[in-house]
């Protein structure tokens, strides 16, 4: 009986090609799996920020049905305190390099120079330095998805960086800059949700802390939080975020996410509560063999 079963799979990956093949092998992955290995990576993130290290003033909390009003209903910056000695570790300063690549406005074509294209490859090598990465790939490793841990990180490369066309057909966007840089669209902000990202441009006045409608159950980081905010003149109704994660760790939880339960809502486990981490894939373009570039990703707040 399980040679038949065996025949029938290898039939059956073969007709169908690698698309099919890899969602037979990711139907594998159970939520009960997806809960531990999140659980374990939550465990991993050394790199996280301490209580010394990161100081946040979330200060006004309004309901959901408030969340349109654009009122600032907060006096002071979300961050009063950033750890100069956070921001050095490695996977940080690689982070903090990407970020002012971007052109935020949708239709304004992406120009990605090799200096550029040198700090995406430094970046997941950086992530893949830590435990957090290195617990992700085993994982994927051992479900068959990836065959190498060069395989892995070229995928993670066209998966967040690779540019498809959010506006008037230019490669204007990329998973990676919508999520962790944040975008302009249609006169509001589109995506940014990445706590760093906020850190930085409200350090340079350029963001507008107004309130949250969620603020998660953790007393410890990472902690999310679901918050309105003003960009440069530009609105956020609700822009969520795990607040002082690492960068390896959000790349993790939304790798893992996107991987296994592409375009649905994955439940993961951080110190014992449950978090739901909703993903999008872009359906207008692909790379390789049919795959899909992840087009959102974020914690989903109520």
């Amino acid at each position: 009986m399980k040679i038949i079963l065996i025949l029938l799979l290898t039939i059956t990956l073969i007709s169908q090609g690698y698309s099919d093949s890899l969602d037979f092998l990711l139907d594998s992955v159970s939520d009960a799996e997806i809960k531990s290995l999140s659980e374990t990576l939550y465990k991993l993130d050394h790199n996280r920020a301490t209580a010394s290290e990161l100081v946040i003033d979330p200060q006004t909390l309004i309901s959901s049905s408030e969340t349109g009003s654009k009122d600032d209903l907060s006096s002071q910056p979300l961050f009063k305190q950033v750890s100069s000695t956070l921001l050095s570790k490695p996977t940080y300063k690689a982070l903090l390099d990407l970020l002012d690549n971007y052109r935020r406005v949708t239709g304004e074509a992406e120009d990605v120079p090799s200096q550029e294209v040198q700090e995406q490859d430094t970046f997941l090598q950086q992530t893949m330095n830590t435990d957090v990465g290195r617990e992700l790939y085993n994982f994927l490793h051992s479900k068959g998805v990836y065959s190498s841990q060069s395989e892995f990180i070229q995928d993670l490369k066209m998966m967040w960086f690779g540019l498809y066309s959010r506006s008037s057909g230019k490669l204007d966007s990329s998973g990676f800059e919508h999520i962790f840089a944040g975008e302009i669209k249609g006169g509001k902000v589109s995506g940014f949700h990445n706590w760093l990202q906020f850190y930085l441009n409200e350090k340079q006045g350029l963001l507008n802390y107004y309130s949250h409608s969620f603020n998660g159950p953790w007393t410890t980081y990472p902690d999310v939080l679901g918050m309105q905010f003003e960009w440069d003149g530009y609105f956020k109704e609700v822009g969520s975020a795990i607040i002082g994660s690492s960068p390896e760790f959000d790349l993790a939880i939304y790798s893992l996410c996107y991987i296994t339960r592409p375009g649905k809502k994955c439940y993961v486990s951080l110190g014992g509560q449950t978090l739901g981490i909703q993903t999008y894939t872009w359906d207008n373009s692909s790379y390789g063999d049919g795959k899909k570039y992840i087009a959102s990703a974020y914690p989903a707040t109520p």
